[in-house]
């Protein structure tokens, strides 16, 4: 077989075990046989549509068998798969298509929507492919001869274009070797298993619900139940039904999940392993999981790492709350300085990882992927520190650091504890401007549904729990947030709304004892700005 990439992995899960079911959508089963034949038939159709090695399929629609299908026979073809972001606007999906110069779209939504995207493409999308009878028609009548194309491992496999939560998003080119080195460190580091059945309800576009959760299980041979979106009552009824063992959430879903109704009579003893990330995870939700008995494998990656780079696994998952974890079996990473020597124990530096999981580059963007790059090392642009065990602790992105009166603020650690109030749902913390501090941190607060909160008692809630500079000086009361398809805050929209304008029912931040607070210097001393 001279296909060593991903393409050929359903060939090779077929030849071992045909009968065992690979996929579960809405009550149908498909066994790896039949995911070898239906993917075969679909890069004939591919073919017979002028795909060739390196050319760009993108798909654009929910979680679905198709979208798995398009990305294997794209990779047995060598072609380049392009995902698409269903919550993104035409003009951002015609960015996306025009950048990667797609030229065929196979999509789960109306054609109208999926044309209407690809008309500002410049062009570049000639063939649409729906799915549905039109789809399966297609397959139905193609031939089901294998393909041997050669395909290497550091070919290209699938360009992934990032969230976009600092500009507009860029195309991480993922290699076969990237997201195969990355499915072995997961392998390796959650000790998954073949009798694997994985509820896969974050999104396949979103780098983490594919490569860290549906391509490892593949891999492994276990079985994967898709979902087209995100529902918590739903979740806690498939978990049942299926039987499911393994589960990938950002810290939002598995919250709303321990809010809902059925959470504390849900019967959730098949789950094994239950993966977060994409997001800080805060300890309020690590408690309400294990007051279930059940454990957080809490990690961090980057879509430029295929995503996987620290991994806290079950046995410290007490006693190292609120880290990250240790880097993956097959990832090298450091926390550095400014000038990447190595920061010292405790000290604040910047994630850098290398590692095979690592791409290449951005696709078309020469002059960003050698910023992003240092000495070969992918640098985060995300804050941590590292204890003496070796452990990482991401404190937040760089960029959005507070500095206030000479004191640095991550607002990552001022909404863990801001989440621990009962009453608070979702939270995020920024700066905004001070005549005397320079800045100060304010808090954007959703409350629980029927709960009039009294921003006042919320910031009383934090005396003695944060140094005083830390407290949030004003609160802002929101229906919600806005976030990423992933779940990441939108920190930059958040500014735009709420960083200028007067925090309603803005109050100074209470000292320990109640009252208002003394006016104190800033300084290593913890006093910091009132």
């Amino acid at each position: 077989m001279r296909n060593e990439g991903l393409g050929s992995w359903p060939a090779r899960r077929a030849r071992s075990t045909p009968h065992r079911t690979a996929l579960v959508h809405h009550g149908t089963a498909f066994t790896y046989g039949g995911l070898y034949e239906r993917t075969t038939r679909l890069a004939h159709v591919l073919r017979a549509r002028g795909v060739r090695r390196g050319d760009r399929v993108a798909y654009l629609g929910p979680n679905h068998p198709s979208y798995l299908e398009t990305l294997f026979a794209a990779g047995t073809l060598g072609a380049v798969f392009v995902p698409l972001n269903t919550r993104l606007a035409g003009p951002e999906i015609a960015h996306q298509l025009a950048d990667s110069g797609a030229e065929v779209l196979v999509h789960g939504v109306p054609g109208a929507q999926a044309r209407g995207a690809g008309a500002p493409g410049a062009g570049t999308v000639r063939t649409y492919v729906e799915v549905g009878a039109e789809y399966e028609r297609l397959l139905g009548g193609a031939p089901d001869e294998p393909f041997d194309e050669p395909v290497t491992a550091d070919d290209v496999c699938v360009i992934m274009y990032t969230s976009g939560t600092t500009g507009r998003p860029k195309g991480a080119m993922l290699t076969h070797a990237n997201l195969t080195w990355n499915a072995v460190n997961v392998l390796v580091d959650q000790d998954l298993s073949a009798d694997e059945r994985a509820l896969v309800c974050a999104p396949l576009f979103h780098t983490a619900g594919l490569n860290m959760l549906t391509l490892p299980v593949l891999l492994k041979g276990g079985t994967c139940v898709l979902v087209g979106a995100f529902d918590p009552g739903a979740a806690l009824d498939l978990v049942e039904r299926h039987r499911i063992t393994f589960m990938f959430g950002v810290p939002t879903m598995f919250e709303r999940m321990a809010r809902h109704p059925r959470w504390a009579g849900a019967d959730l003893s098949s789950l094994r392993t239950l993966s977060c990330g994409g997001a800080p995870v805060p300890t309020p939700l690590i408690a309400a999981y294990q007051a279930r008995g059940l454990t957080f494998l809490q990690g961090y990656g980057m879509t430029e790492a295929s995503p996987g780079v620290l991994l806290l696994d079950a046995g410290h998952a007490v006693a190292k709350a609120g880290s990250a974890g240790v880097p993956h079996f097959f990832s090298d990473v450091r926390v550095v300085r400014p000038d990447l020597t190595p920061a010292g124990v405790g000290e604040t530096g910047e994630i850098v990882v290398r590692g095979p999981h690592v791409m290449p580059g951005y696709w078309g963007l020469p002059e960003e992927t050698a910023a992003a790059f240092s000495d070969g090392w992918l640098r985060s642009g995300d804050a941590a520190r590292i204890d003496e065990d070796g452990y990482v602790t991401v404190v937040d992105r760089i960029k959005d650091m507070i500095v206030s009166g000479g004191e640095n603020i991550y607002p990552a650690e001022v909404e863990d504890r801001l989440l621990a109030h009962p009453d608070v749902v979702e939270c995020a913390v920024i700066g905004v401007p001070d005549e005397t501090w320079g800045e100060v941190p304010r808090a954007v607060v959703v409350p629980r549904e029927g709960v009039a909160l009294d921003p006042g008692e919320v910031l009383a809630s934090l005396a003695g729990r944060l140094a005083k500079y830390k407290i949030p000086k004003s609160v802002v009361l929101a229906d919600e947030l806005p976030r990423t398809a992933s779940g990441k805050l939108l920190k930059s929209r958040l500014r735009e709304r709420y960083g200028a304008a007067p925090g309603r029912a803005a109050v100074p931040a209470p000292d320990p004892g109640g009252g208002p607070p003394a006016p104190a210097p800033g300084g290593p001393d913890g006093s910091g700005p009132p």
